[in-house]
Order: C-alpha cells, then sequence, then structure tokens
C-alpha cells in the first residue's frame, strides 16, 4: 500500500544550515584558513546527525549574515541552524539577522584542534583560534536579544557532542513537523472532560498547527467506498495475516472474519480522507462514531506506527505530540504512542503504573509480533472492534503531556522506566505498557497533578528528555520535568518560575 506520512522520508528532505562566523579584518589568507577549517568541522559532524548538515560561506559582515538568516528562515526544507564563531564575530554585526531569524538555533562552542600544540603557538595561530573569545561574544547576542535557542560545548569529534547535536536536530525536525501540520479532527471532544480542550487559534499561533473539524459521516462514507473495493480490502487482510499473529476467529474461514474486513475498510477510508486533507495527525471520539461498524482502533494503531499523530476523544493537543514524536525520533529503535494512566499498584516501595487506552497503543512500543484480537469493548454501543494486543518492551521512556494553560500550553514530562508486568496480563485485551515513574512514584504523581498535567500523555521510547526539552524550546511552551532529581518543593518552586516567566516572555 502506499503510505501518505513516513517519517524517514520527513527527515531526509530536512536540512540544517552550518554556519560560521568570522570578519573582513582578518585578511584573505586567515579567513581562507577560517574557511577550510570550517568545511572540516562540518564534515566531522555531518555524518554524525540524522538530517543533512549543508555548509554555507563564511559570514564576515552585517549584510551576509541578515541575508544568511533571512534566506534559512524562508526555506522550507531548513529546519535550524548551527552558529560557530571560529575567529572573533563582532556580535553587533548579528543583531539584525538574529532578529530576523524564525527558525531554531544551536550555537555551537568548539574549534578546530583538540589539542593545543603547546611549543609552536605564536601570534598568528591565536588569531586564527580564538573560538573561545568568538562565541563568547556571541553567547553575549543571543542572551542581550533573548533569543531561544540550545548551546553544544566540545570538539565535534567528541561523541557526547554530536549525540547532542543530533538530539537537537531531532528536536528540530519534530518542531518543523508541528509548523506544517495539518490536523483532522473526526467530531468533538469528549463531553464535559476539561483537558482534551484547548485554544486551536493559541495553537496556530504559538505551534503552527492547523486544527479543524471534519464530520464523522465523511470518514463514514469513505469507509464504505472503500468496503465496496474487494480488492483492496482482501490486499491490507492479506497485509495482516502476514504482519501479524491474527487470532483463529479473524482468518478468512473465522467465524469473525467479517469484523476484520471492517477494520480493514476503516483503515482504508481513513487514509483517504487524511491523504485529501493532507493531513499528518487525527483525532476521533467513541461518542461521535456515526454510521461507522466499530471504533477505530487497528487502523489507529498502525497509522501511529507509520509517524502519523493520533489523540483519543478529541483530543487534538495529544495527537499533535505524537506527530511530533514520531517525526523526532525516525529511524530510532522504540516510537512515540498516546498512552493514559489508567490504575496502580501501590505497593508500598513498588508502585507501578499500567498504562493503556480502549484500543489506541501503538504497536512501537514492542519488537515483539502483536496478536490481533476482537473483543467487546463496553462503551461507544458498536460492534465489537478489532485491535493489536502487547505489553510494551522493558526500558527508558518519557511520558509527556500538552495543557492549555490559558496563557499558553505547558508540556510536563516524566522519565520513567518500563517494566515487564508483575504477572500476566490474559483477560486484558489491549497494548498496554507498566512503568515506575523516577524519582519515585509518590513525588512523581504529586508533581505531575500539581502542574495540572493531561492525563492522556505520549510515551516515547525512541527519544529522551534532552529531545524533549529542545522540542519545548523551540515551540516555546512553558516546560517542566520529572525525573530523578525531582523533589516535591523544588517542582513547586519551578512551576511557579515558568508560570511567571512564561507570562512575562508573551507580554514582550
Amino acid at each position: 500500500m502506499t503510505h501518505a506520512v513516513d517519517p524517514a522520508e520527513t527527515l531526509a528532505g530536512y536540512e540544517v544550515w552550518f554556519l560560521t562566523g568570522s570578519q573582513a579584518l582578518y585578511g584573505e589568507e586567515t579567513l581562507r584558513q577560517v574557511e577550510e577549517q570550517s568545511r572540516a568541522v562540518h564534515a566531522e559532524l555531518a555524518g554524525a546527525l540524522p538530517v543533512r548538515l549543508v555548509w554555507k560561506p563564511v559570514l564576515k559582515d552585517a549584510d551576509g549574515i541578515r541575508r544568511a538568516l533571512i534566506e534559512a528562515s524562508a526555506d522550507d526544507r531548513v529546519i535550524g541552524v548551527t552558529t560557530w564563531m571560529h575567529t572573533f564575530s563582532p556580535a553587533k554585526m548579528w543583531i539584525n539577522g538574529l532578529q530576523a531569524l524564525t527558525k531554531p538555533l544551536l550555537h555551537l562552542h568548539t574549534q578546530a584542534n583538540v589539542t593545543l600544540p603547546w611549543a609552536d603557538i605564536d601570534f598568528d595561530f591565536m588569531n586564527l583560534n580564538q573560538a573561545a573569545h568568538g562565541d563568547r561574544e556571541f553567547g553575549y547576542a543571543l542572551a542581550r536579544l533573548g533569543v531561544r535557542h540550545a548551546t553544544a560545548v566540545g570538539h565535534v569529534s567528541d561523541e557526547r557532542v554530536q549525540q547532542r547535536v543530533a538530539n537537537w536536530t531531532r528536536a528540530a525536525a519534530g518542531a518543523a513537523a508541528v509548523r506544517a501540520l495539518k490536523l483532522t479532527r473526526f467530531g468533538d471532544n469528549m463531553r464535559y472532560v476539561a483537558v482534551t480542550e484547548g485554544d486551536k487559534t493559541e495553537a496556530e499561533i504559538e505551534l503552527g498547527v492547523q486544527v479543524n473539524t471534519w464530520a464523522v459521516n465523511e470518514l463514514a462514507a469513505a469507509v464504505d467506498a472503500a468496503s465496496a473495493d474487494t480488492a483492496a480490502v482482501d490486499a491490507l487482510v492479506a497485509e495482516y495475516e502476514r504482519d501479524y499473529d491474527v487470532d483463529p476467529s479473524l482468518r478468512s474461514d473465522g467465524e469473525r472474519h467479517g469484523a476484520l474486513r471492517d477494520g480493514a475498510a476503516i483503515e482504508i477510508g481513513l487514509r483517504t480522507l487524511l491523504a485529501d486533507n493532507d493531513s499528518a495527525a487525527f483525532t476521533t471520539n467513541f461518542e461521535d462514531l456515526g454510521s461507522l461498524k466499530q471504533l477505530p482502533g487497528l487502523a489507529v494503531q498502525r497509522l501511529m506506527a507509520e509517524g502519523y499523530g493520533f489523540g483519543a476523544e478529541g483530543d487534538w493537543k495529544t495527537a499533535v505530540l505524537v506527530r511530533a514524536m514520531n517525526v523526532a525520533g525516525a529511524g530510532l529503535p522504540g516510537g512515540a504512542s498516546l498512552m493514559e494512566d489508567y490504575t496502580y499498584d501501590l505497593t508500598p516501595g513498588a508502585e507501578k503504573i499500567l498504562g493503556a487506552h480502549m484500543l489506541e497503543v501503538s504497536p512501537t512500543l514492542t519488537a515483539t509480533t502483536p496478536t490481533l484480537e476482537i473483543h467487546p469493548l463496553g462503551i461507544g454501543g458498536k460492534d465489537d472492534p478489532v485491535r493489536l494486543v502487547f505489553t510494551a518492551d522493558p526500558g527508558e521512556a518519557v511520558v509527556v503531556a500538552l495543557s492549555d494553560t490559558r496563557d499558553g500550553f505547558r508540556l510536563t514530562a516524566n522519565v520513567v522506566d518500563v517494566v515487564a508486568p508483575t504477572e500476566a496480563l490474559p483477560k486484558l485485551p489491549v497494548g498496554r505498557a507498566v512503568w515506575e515513574p523516577r524519582p519515585s512514584f509518590p513525588v512523581a504523581a504529586e508533581a505531575w497533578l500539581t502542574a495540572g498535567a493531561a492525563h492522556h500523555t505520549v510515551m516515547t521510547t525512541a527519544v529522551g528528555l534532552q529531545v524533549v526539552e529542545d522540542f519545548a524550546t523551540m515551540v516555546g511552551t512553558e516546560f517542566l520535568v520529572i525525573d530523578e532529581h525531582t523533589t516535591e518543593r523544588g517542582f513547586r518552586d519551578e512551576l511557579r518560575l515558568q508560570q511567571a516567566w512564561h507570562r512575562l516572555d508573551r507580554g514582550f
């Protein structure tokens, strides 16, 4: 089948520009050496990144800087710029360019050489190799202008530096995907629920995402048309049987095979409408299914696994975040999925959270082959839905929520350890995950509640906390972390500081 969204292809189409600062004062011979060393640093870094790093000529004056940053801002392929002041590049030359820049910026504080040739250092060497000097001048300009940015410090041959820059590029890809995102809502959000609401106009101002609604009847009509295409349904059912451990009752000779064909028609119809709308994220709502025969489960799981964003019960904010984390993690083991804290094991000192959703958890959370099953769903009033059943693999993960705070948006992230269930779960036929939050369940849960973080979350096992933090900086949301360093008092203080700063910053 042809899929409309492919995160790997999305990353392949993105660029980050590598910009080097200097000035004309040094003369042609020095500037020639600056260019040579700039190209060498670029080449060493480029091979470690998941996106294309494009070298640009050395910037020597204010007009060249302004034009380069305006061009980067206008080019849809460019998701950010890295800047390195190889020599001294007077900061006032950068003011107009930085004020015009609309893309994320990473300040690379490095130099051409790893070690110093102590016995050979003369003042020509000092003039050429003064990034320690030039980058401090540039850092002042960033601070003075209040430019949101990240900083990577160290030689580019250092794996730690390469990973820092790679993480930043992944966050930039996620931010770019959100700025270009069109999100289709099928119906409204669940009745009476607070946290799934949100200001869609503010979302387009702050995040760039377009959030619009299509009638469920349009989806139902597309599914009906897909049902009539027997060959397409046959091909998709064969794909299911190839990729999953399909319950015998759903196979071609099984008594529930019709339900699997209905699930396939839902997937085909859903893909058709998303492609027609140029949408890479969507929501559904079990309270508004129109003439659909079953709540979309299998289709949603498979679309998330390919990189689409999804939010249940009309939760478009979570759908945005699933899309961002899917793009950011493209090509890495693991994935990103809608998640929900459902219930707890409150054994003192060994507390665990069991997370799931009605049906919609992405199979990218496991490397094992899911089973494809059918079971009753005691909500929604429709036919029994088909779904993939599995348990998330153990390992580190980040659980993230995006909340509307009236004054903007807040990202709250908890670093967690996904663990195997204490016992088997033979009667829980959904995709699920069990985890232990850091630093402990009582501290993490209190902090989450204090932040007003949502019950719908994104669990990402592909990217870590650094990517989530860089993403928050790029899109300009509040950002709160719950990890092994969190204390109740410290978190409350951080929340107050974030609230105050975010309101002050928006006032500017």
